[in-house]
């Protein structure tokens, strides 16, 4: 019998958050009570007035149509209006490019804009599902190791000139899943005239850059390329504006990066329902010193989390940005086995760093998706069971 499952499909990584998700089930069942900070899903409440929007527009016939190109240009000026405010650029509408979700978006520009056996320049540790778009490419990925000597930013000096000039494309994710790394505007530059160099585009994913704390304020890619001559940047819903569920984001930058994007998308999905898309531009309207509170309250988080963690003497790097906290293991080296067994004895979901790659071996994320007391509490679990391993 002919083989079912294709190549492509067999090349995608497995996915060890399955597992994962079978020590908690099997940790609730024996009673344990599971504070789950493995999931980077955020648990504030979403924009009201988007919400209102979104109910608004249910009613409405109109939205119920197929979501064709034209239909998505007030949702693609709004964009285009909020990330020139917010970033000091001269985009238009056509310069944005509706999503379903920056994570759809990746997926879909990597067979764009590449072939197969291209090599891509990609972060590691990085985003799971990084690895798994890169298979379904069929790209051969030359891995840029994120090391906390270098606040988890890549080194481009230490690139192979073979790897760099073979590449097509170079993905970065700042402020950075899972190490919750930041990067300056400084740092783009120095990433644009690299790709420039060795005529790599590049693609940032950026769904995290008003998840900031202090006086850190995340530039965008797009600051280091004004003329769009070679860059992308994918912008997400989910965090900033807590809607995870909806899968709406856009892309922004280089108009011939985004056209062939359409271009591969037109035979795969058509734009998001209208309802969403209102919803989105609300969210987009919406006050932003909202924005910031949210931030403030995983800020708060983050402070509560640092410091139940130093009093149990489990030191790591403070985040400036992101809701998580990548930290290193205290002489433990498979990660995943740690936290299996963290969960399944103690019902503490964290995420194991191997998910996220060879470097993240060693390394555990912390998603910042409680209250204080109950991360608090999650570090007791923590501490708990570090004393019972011989």
């Amino acid at each position: 019998m002919k083989s079912i499952i294709s190549a492509r499909a067999a090349s995608i990584p497995k996915n060890v958050f399955l597992a994962m998700d079978l020590a908690k089930a099997t940790a609730r069942a024996s009673g344990l009570e599971v504070i789950d900070l493995s999931i980077g899903s955020s648990d504030l409440a979403a924009p009201p007035e988007a919400v209102q929007e979104l109910s608004r527009a249910a009613l409405d016939p109109s939205t119920m149509g197929y979501g064709l190109f034209q239909s998505s240009l007030p949702f693609r000026a709004a964009a285009s209006t909020w990330m020139n405010s917010r970033f000091e650029l001269n985009l238009e509408s056509q310069h944005v490019l509706s999503l379903i979700g920056s994570q759809e978006g990746l997926a879909h520009l990597l067979l764009a804009l590449t072939d197969p056996d291209d090599t891509i320049l990609a972060p590691d540790p990085a985003y799971p599902s990084y690895f798994g778009a890169f298979a379904l490419a069929g790209l051969k990925p030359h891995y840029l190791p994120l090391e906390l000597l270098h606040g988890f930013l890549p080194d481009f000096s230490r690139i192979p000139e073979n790897a760099a000039r073979a590449a097509k494309l170079m993905v970065l994710n700042y402020p950075n899943n899972p190490t919750a790394g930041v990067a300056s505007l400084e740092f783009w530059h120095d990433a644009l005239e690299f790709c420039k160099n060795y005529d790599i585009l590049l693609i940032h994913d950026a769904p995290y850059t008003e998840m900031t704390f202090g006086n850190y304020i995340a530039p965008s890619a797009l600051q280091a390329d004004p003329k769009l001559t070679r860059t992308v940047e994918l912008h997400s819903f989910s965090k900033t504006h807590h809607m995870a569920g909806l899968r709406i984001g856009w892309a922004a930058g280089n108009l011939e990066m985004l056209n062939a994007l359409a271009q591969t998308k037109g035979v795969i999905d058509f734009n998001q329902y209208l309802g969403i898309q209102r919803a989105a531009i609300k969210a987009l309207e919406s006050d932003p010193a909202q924005v910031r509170r949210d931030a403030q309250t995983f800020q708060d988080r983050r402070d509560a989390l640092m410091n139940a963690l130093r009093k149990i003497g489990w030191n790591a790097p403070t985040p400036q940005a992101s809701m998580y906290v990548w930290t290193q293991l205290p002489e433990y080296s498979n990660s995943f086995d740690f936290c299996e067994q963290l969960c399944l004895q103690t019902g503490l979901a964290l995420a194991p760093g191997r998910a996220f790659g060879l470097q993240g071996e060693g390394w555990v994320r912390f998603a910042l998706v409680q209250p204080p007391a109950k991360l608090e509490e999650a570090v007791k679990k923590l501490e708990k069971y570090l004393k019972s391993i011989p």
